[in-house]
C-alpha cells in the first residue's frame, strides 16, 4: 500500500461536527454501501453502487445479463455493467460512525505491476480515487465520479452452456492520524452476472471464431500480467485484443528451436487453409514440444480444454481468418 504524508491529528470535536453535516455529494437516488468491516470505521470509505441482493439487506450485486434494472448496458452481450463510485468520510451512518480524515485507499489488483489479476477497470476507479478525492481529505461525503465495472458470464464453452460469472473488489483504506492512531476500513464488493437463459450462445456473444478465441482463450489465459501482455511481452508475443492476430499469423517464432524446425506461430498455406502441425501455437497448447521449445501454455496452469484446443485447430485449418465463423466453432 502506498502511504501519503498524514495530516496533523484531528480532534474529537471535528469528528462530532462532521456527524452533523448532511450528505451533499451523493444524489438522492444513490445506493450507498459500507462494504463491510467494523461499523465504527465503515464510513471512512463507502461504495456508491447498485447493490440489490439480498433484497432485505443489500450487500452485493446480482444481475442477469441484459436486465435494464441492474445491467447498465441493458444488452445481452455476455457482460453485466455496474457503475461504481466511492465516497470518503461518509455521513451515511452517523449513528455508528463519525470518523473523518481519509489518508489513502488502494484497490486490490489495480496496479499494472505484473500482477496476473490486474484489472484495468479497477485501475480506472483507483485513478478516480487518486485524482477526484485529492487525498488526504477531511471533506465530508467527498465522492469520485463513476467507473463502469464489468462482470462477464462464463462461457459458452464448446458443447456446454453458460454459467454465472463473478468478481470481487477489495479496497483497503486508512485514516489520517486521529487521537494518536490510524483507523482502517477494509471493504469488499461481490458482483455476479447470470447468463440470459435463452440467448447465451456463441453467435450472440462473439462476432466470429477469432473474436471468440481472443475473448475466451487469449484474454483469460494468455494476455495476463507477467505473460503475453504489453508489459511482460513474453516471447516477444503480444496477445492482447487488437494485436494478437497480426502477431500470430505467418509470423516466425522467436524460439530458436521452433524457428529452425520451420514453424510459424500460426502457419497458413493459402487464404483458406492452414497447417496446425507446423503452427507453434498449436504445439504450445497441446504440449507436444521438442527440446528447447519451452513449456506448454498456458504456463503454470491446467491444460486448455479439448473443446478450445479443437476450436483453435479448426481455425488454423481454415486459414486462421480474423473475421467470420469457421464451421464447427460456434457451438
Amino acid at each position: 500500500m502506498h502511504h501519503l504524508v498524514p495530516r496533523a491529528r484531528i480532534g474529537a470535536s471535528l469528528m462530532l461536527t462532521a456527524a452533523m453535516i448532511v450528505a451533499s455529494a451523493v444524489s438522492a437516488n444513490a445506493v450507498l454501501f459500507g462494504g463491510g468491516g467494523s461499523s465504527k470505521y465503515d464510513c471512512l470509505l463507502v461504495l456508491d453502487t447498485p447493490v440489490n441482493n439480498p433484497v432485505d439487506n443489500p450487500k452485493r450485486i446480482r444481475c442477469t445479463d441484459g436486465d435494464p434494472a441492474c445491467d447498465a448496458d441493458a444488452t445481452v452481450n455476455g457482460t453485466c455493467v455496474f457503475p461504481t463510485a466511492v465516497c470518503a468520510n461518509s455521513s451515511f451512518n452517523i449513528a455508528k460512525c463519525t470518523i473523518v480524515g481519509l489518508d489513502e485507499a488502494l484497490i486490490d489488483h489495480s496496479l499494472d505491476n505484473g500482477d496476473p489479476k490486474f484489472d484495468t477497470e479497477y485501475q480506472a476507479l483507483q485513478s478516480r480515487i487518486d485524482n477526484d478525492l485529492d487525498l488526504p481529505t477531511t471533506d465530508v461525503d467527498s465522492c469520485t465520479g463513476f467507473t463502469n465495472i464489468s462482470v462477464d458470464v462464463k462461457g459458452p464453452f464448446p458443447g456446454k452452456p453458460c454459467r454465472k460469472g463473478k468478481k470481487k473488489m477489495k479496497i483497503r483504506s486508512e485514516s489520517t492520524v486521529m487521537m494518536g492512531k490510524r483507523f482502517k476500513d477494509n471493504d469488499k464488493l461481490k458482483m455476479f452476472c447470470d447468463p440470459d437463459p435463452l440467448m447465451c450462445d456463441a453467435q450472440t456473444l462473439f462476432s466470429g471464431t477469432f473474436d471468440r478465441i481472443q475473448n475466451q482463450v487469449f484474454d483469460l489465459s494468455c494476455a495476463l500480467g507477467g505473460c503475453h501482455d504489453s508489459q511482460a511481452f513474453a516471447g516477444a508475443l503480444l496477445l492482447e485484443s487488437g494485436t494478437a492476430h497480426g502477431a500470430l499469423v505467418d509470423i516466425d517464432p522467436v524460439n530458436a528451436a521452433a524457428f529452425l524446425a520451420g514453424f510459424k506461430r500460426v502457419a497458413t498455406t493459402s487464404p483458406t487453409t492452414g497447417d496446425p502441425d507446423t503452427s507453434f501455437l498449436m504445439l504450445k497448447i497441446e504440449g507436444d514440444l521438442d527440446s528447447g521449445m519451452g513449456s506448454r501454455m498456458p504456463l503454470d496452469s491446467g491444460k486448455l480444454s479439448k473443446g478450445f484446443r479443437d476450436m483453435i485447430e479448426l481455425w488454423i485449418l481454415a486459414g486462421a481468418p480474423e473475421n467470420g465463423w469457421v464451421p464447427g466453432t460456434d457451438q
